[in-house]
């Protein structure tokens, strides 16, 4: 058994030295020196989100972009209070969401489709702040590469707490893979938080169609059916101007259910790459949960213990402190904790995610 953890830590490790290679390998774009454009409709599914789109509005007024070269569809999912937009310098609508399948995002994503005026369009969440130069930044990589969908990066507004801190680390981790993954050609993850592309694109990808039936994954598996087809039209912008905000969770039943939700759609990935490295993740992080657990039984050494944690730590310290310093310029907090924690929490979520049910914004899946 010793052999076998060993073995599995150092798959897990080699994996995480390929995917900071591969974050170093993308290469950090802020330059807006060029004329704005690119014409952007931003649609904003939400449900009961009166508390954070005026938050989200009120960024988007301050952005560094022509107004009449944007407009922003909110599509409301079946809010229990009707939301208004009292004024705006630009163009704002507010939809219904119709709902054809399991899946309230994609849907609202096809329902916005219908009256979209652009051909560039990006998804973000109602709880989101952006930056001044998102979509300027944006509109100068549109016009100096040949590209026709974008990922950008997402990071959390934290307060001094554990489970904020616990939040950031983890989405460092993910950014961490998900940057990474571009920088070896392997791109298979995304967040819809922070996500463009061309309505033409989206209509010759056929849209859901495939994965309508999943509850979530509208940008995870829009992206891997554009990798799988058209590799060369899909790109990751690093850009500190391009950084989306998002406000992290406040409790941890919401944040377990949450990462259940993201965690459901793996099995169902179209990248084999993705679906490798989340199998070798969940083992690498099974290994020390089996560790403590045959440690506590006195199965196992407690030297071997400390060794496969530090093995493990030393390379996720890495990843995260390059994606960290990418993402905020605030301070790694709760590391240490956080990472002993880690394993019984991800661990939980993957198993959970196999054959549990999960509520989100009110509703059961």
């Amino acid at each position: 058994m010793t052999i076998v953890l060993y073995i599995v830590i150092l798959f897990y490790c080699s994996a995480i030295i390929v995917l900071f290679y591969g974050f170093t390998k993308v290469n950090t774009i802020d330059y807006t020196g060029l004329t704005p454009k690119t014409k952007f409709s931003i649609i904003v599914p939400f449900r009961n989100e009166a508390k954070n789109l005026p938050v989200l509005l009120d960024s988007l007024s301050k952005l560094n972009y022509p107004m009449e070269l944007f407009e922003v569809i909110l599509v409301d999912d079946e809010s229990e209070k009707v939301f208004s937009v009292q004024c705006s310098v630009f163009s704002v609508q507010i939809i219904n969401n119709v709902r054809v399948s399991n899946s309230p995002k994609k849907d609202a994503i096809v329902t916005a489709m219908q009256i979209v005026n652009t051909d560039w369009i990006i998804t973000t969440d109602a709880d989101c702040v952006v930056n001044k130069n998102w979509l300027l930044t944006l509109d100068n990589y549109i016009q100096l590469h040949d590209v026709t969908m974008i990922a950008g990066a997402v990071t959390y507004d934290c307060k001094n707490s554990f489970l904020h801190h616990f939040q950031q680390l983890d989405l460092a981790s993910l950014q961490g893979a998900t940057i990474g993954s571009f920088g070896i050609n392997k791109g298979f993850m995304c967040n819809g938080a922070n996500f463009a592309y061309t309505k033409s694109f989206f209509q010759e990808l056929n849209g859901f169609n495939g994965n309508d039936g999943i509850a979530s994954g509208e940008d995870v598996f829009l992206l891997q059916k554009a990798v799988a087809q058209f590799p060369e039209k899909v790109y990751y912008l690093k850009s500190e101007n391009n950084i989306v905000i998002t406000k992290p969770l406040n409790d941890w039943k919401s944040l377990f259910y949450q990462r259940v939700r993201w965690a459901s759609k793996t099995s169902s990935y179209q990248s084999r790459f993705g679906k490798g490295l989340g199998l070798v993740v969940f083992m690498g992080n099974l290994s020390l949960v089996l560790g403590f657990i045959l440690s506590v039984l006195g199965l196992f050494s407690f030297l071997n213990m400390v060794l496969l944690f530090a093995f493990k730590f030393a390379l996720d310290t890495i990843l995260i402190y390059k994606t960290n310093h990418f993402l905020t310029k605030t301070k790694m907090s709760y590391l240490i904790p956080s990472s002993l924690l880690y394993p019984f929490f991800s661990v939980s979520v993957a198993l959970y995610s196999l054959f549990g049910k999960y509520e989100w914004k009110g509703r059961k899946f």
